[in-house]
């Protein structure tokens, strides 16, 4: 097990699922772990558990919904406030969605908004808390669902055509992409004390997806009995956050702990870096330009 002793640590999700399992267990090697999470109540609960099972009380809470970008500005604000670098980002919060297209408070669609758009903004001011950091590690879990990703940049907000299961693969091949064209930014400016990954967790028994409905509700349904543990599922995530192994990997998307192809046609460089320069104009933020 690695010693992460002195490591600074945010999670997003943290409250639930892989999250809340990473956040644990890199909090029982001794990190000082802060949880961003929407419920102060459910964030307070899952913070007594964590110190219980960490044996310390360096566990934090900041709250913030990632589809609300004045909330995703005004979270970045205090942590950058309060902690004096950061050593490890883990982008673990995503959701999925029902029938009906809903919107965040700036009107996008809310899963790109959460999925994709939230974290992008949330890494972008972070990442001077990232550079201070002597090696740091930016984790983000996307999903094999990726595979059925089919994006359209001119309809990059699914008005013409919305389906949750959709919405949900293509944001997760963003997620994908995001990491590549990081890895690829992060190389060009030199910058060599900060890797970012990507990473299926699998089918995880979680409470993932249960305000899911039609085509995506029988998905989760049928698939129910071949899921895996919460705590299987986050191990790809603390791998990518603490091993040696994988300290100089960057721009990678793995399985199992182990790296793998990305087998989409959507997944070339032309199309990484319009992603990043559509997700910097929609969050109005510029990021390693």
């Amino acid at each position: 097990m690695s010693d992460l002793q002195n490591q600074i640590i945010l999670v997003t999700g943290a409250t639930s699922g892989i999250g809340e399992v990473t956040a644990t267990e890199l909090a029982r090697m001794g990190a000082h772990v802060v949880l961003l999470a929407r419920d102060a109540a459910k964030a307070a609960a899952t913070r007594q558990k964590i110190k219980a099972a960490a044996g310390h009380d360096q566990v934090d809470i900041l709250l913030a919904d990632l589809a609300d970008q004045s909330q995703v500005r005004r979270v970045a604000a205090e942590f950058n406030a309060r902690y004096p670098r950061l050593d490890v980002l883990v982008n673990n919060a995503g959701l999925i969605l029902g029938a009906a297209r809903q919107v965040s408070p700036e009107g996008h669609e809310l899963g790109l908004a959460t999925n994709h758009l939230g974290p992008f903004l949330l890494t972008s001011l972070l990442f001077d808390k990232l550079k201070t950091s002597p090696a740091a590690r930016i984790v983000n879990v996307a999903s094999t669902v990726y595979r059925m990703a089919r994006p359209d940049f001119a309809d990059f907000q699914a008005t013409q055509s919305y389906g949750a299961l959709a919405v949900y693969a293509n944001t997760k091949l963003y997620n994908i992409l995001f990491t590549q064209e990081l890895a690829r930014r992060l190389r060009t400016h030199g910058i060599g004390n900060v890797t970012t990954n990507a990473l299926h967790p699998g089918v995880v028994a979680s409470s993932f997806g249960s305000g899911a409905n039609g085509l995506m509700s029988l998905f989760v349904q049928l698939g129910r009995p071949f899921m895996i543990s919460t705590e299987k599922g986050a191990e790809t995530s603390i791998f990518l956050a603490s091993s040696p192994a994988v300290a100089a990997t960057s721009g990678g998307y793995f399985d199992k702990k182990k790296p793998e192809a990305v087998k989409n046609p959507f997944n070339t460089p032309e199309n990484a870096r319009r992603l990043w320069e559509l997700s910097e104009q929609l969050t109005n933020t510029t990021f390693l330009d």
